[in-house]
């Protein structure tokens, strides 16, 4: 049709289309457009020659929708393809370690493991080396609650109330101890007075025994003992690190009394609400742990104070028979060492070998120390495996490394303590592994 020629259709009113009156009207409002798009005829011919490009266009309407709301803006994910081809071209961190033989991953996870203990070995000794004193005294406390438990329990079983029973079992306790002072206080208190004069009459016998066995004269022996006696002196403490110290002890002593009052009283109690908070198979796991643990540091602190005993009974009767001055001091000592496994009983078999030799000479030395050797023979054979049992598995070498361990930390009082502890470690670990399997082995009989 001419575009000059007027249409009748289109300029008479009853002519047109009553359903679209809008839609005649914006035709007739727009005749550039139909003009410019006649005046194109070669767009519409490469939109014929580029079919392809039309059917990619009509596969990312996405594209088409977001050109067509933001004119000259890039798409954001325009550049996925580049970066996956990157990604293939630069692997992660997972593909790196994937991809790494497994000797390799299995020594970089075995190092990464050991400095992760490391350093927590190493916080937990600086913790409790700041915090020696009440560390030693929860230790303490512990074992002597371990230890005199079955006192409290019988005195429960006669109706006594609990409050009354755990102040009766700490005054027997004191009882013990006071008593025991006193009584070795009263036996060797006459015995000071002659002791100076069979010390000095001692260590002249083994002056002459050194010098006439050794070839040693007597200006090298006095030059040695003046040596040792300097370093003695140079190793006295400082009088106020000592009065410190003497302050720490008698504070961690005293509230090792209160502490044991409490757990005697109320440590059931204060279990049994641990057991609450937890839900589940932990509850039970816990629950075998802690009376695994308890067991052990019961049967631990038993069996160590009758081995104590006997080595002090044998030990003091071989003195008494060799007239060997201080015979229950050295007991009493011996006793004690008997609490530090192994280097105890030796440290106290060396005092007391000490003394034969100050006071009665060579030969009573040697007397004494086959005595010594004696005793701790059968304590180690007979005696050891048969009170202790299979309740503390712990290696020899364990027991020395543990045992120094606790030396460097806390001192004298870490000696004492450091055997129990890793002996109810090992007890409550040994007994959470061994319910690993029964609880991996729920779920599956639940889903079964």
């Amino acid at each position: 049709m001419d575009a000059g020629r007027p249409d009748p259709a289109r300029d008479d009113p009853a002519r047109r289309d009553p359903a679209r009156p809008d839609d005649a009207r914006a035709a007739n409002a727009r005749p550039d457009d139909a003009r410019a798009a006649e005046a194109r005829p070669d767009d519409v011919r490469a939109a014929d020659a580029r079919p392809h490009d039309a059917r990619a266009a009509e596969a990312r309407p996405g594209e088409a929708r977001y050109s067509a709301a933001h004119p000259g803006a890039a798409r954001p994910d325009a550049g996925l393809s580049q970066a996956s081809a990157g990604a293939v071209a630069h692997p992660g961190p997972r593909q790196t370690w994937a991809g790494l033989p497994w000797p390799v991953r299995t020594a970089v996870t075995w190092s990464a493991c050991l400095l992760v203990v490391a350093a927590g070995l190493w916080l937990l000794g600086q913790v409790a080396v700041l915090l020696a004193p009440l560390a030693v005294a929860l230790a303490g406390t512990l074992f002597l609650a371990a230890l005199l438990d079955p006192v409290l329990v019988r005195l429960r079983r006669l109706r006594v109330p609990a409050a009354l029973a755990a102040l009766l079992t700490v005054l027997l306790l004191l009882g013990v101890l006071v008593g025991a002072g006193v009584l070795v206080w009263n036996l060797t208190a006459s015995q000071f007075g002659e002791l100076s004069q069979q010390l000095d009459e001692g260590l002249q016998r083994s002056r002459e025994f050194v010098t006439s066995t050794l070839p040693v004269t007597d200006q090298q022996l006095d030059k040695l003992v003046e040596q040792i006696r300097q370093g003695v002196s140079a190793g006295a403490p400082d009088p106020v690190a000592g009065a410190r110290k003497a302050a720490e002890v008698a504070g961690a002593l005293l509230l090792g009394l209160v502490l044991l009052f409490f757990l005697l009283k109320d440590g059931r109690s204060m279990w049994h609400w641990v057991l609450r908070r937890l839900a589940g198979p932990r509850r039970e796991v816990t629950a075998a742990a802690g009376r695994a643990g308890w067991r052990t540091l019961g049967a631990y602190s038993r069996g160590t104070m009758i081995i104590a005993a006997i080595d002090a009974i044998g030990i003091g009767l071989a003195l008494v028979v060799l007239r060997v001055p201080l015979a229950l001091p050295l007991a009493l000592i011996t006793f004690l060492g008997g609490f530090v496994p192994i280097i105890g009983a030796t440290v106290a078999g060396a005092v007391a070998v000490l003394v034969a030799l100050a006071a009665n000479g060579p030969t009573t030395a040697l007397l004494t120390l086959a005595a010594v050797i004696a005793v701790q023979q059968i304590e180690g054979n007979l005696l050891e495996p048969l009170v202790m049992r299979r309740q503390v598995q712990l290696h020899p070498a364990v027991i020395l490394v543990v045992v120094t361990a606790g030396t460097l930390v806390a001192g004298v009082a870490g000696a004492f303590v450091s055997v129990p502890i890793a002996a109810v470690l090992w007890r409550v670990l040994d007994t959470v592994q061994r319910h690993r399997p029964a609880e991996a082995a729920r779920p599956a009989d639940a889903t079964g």
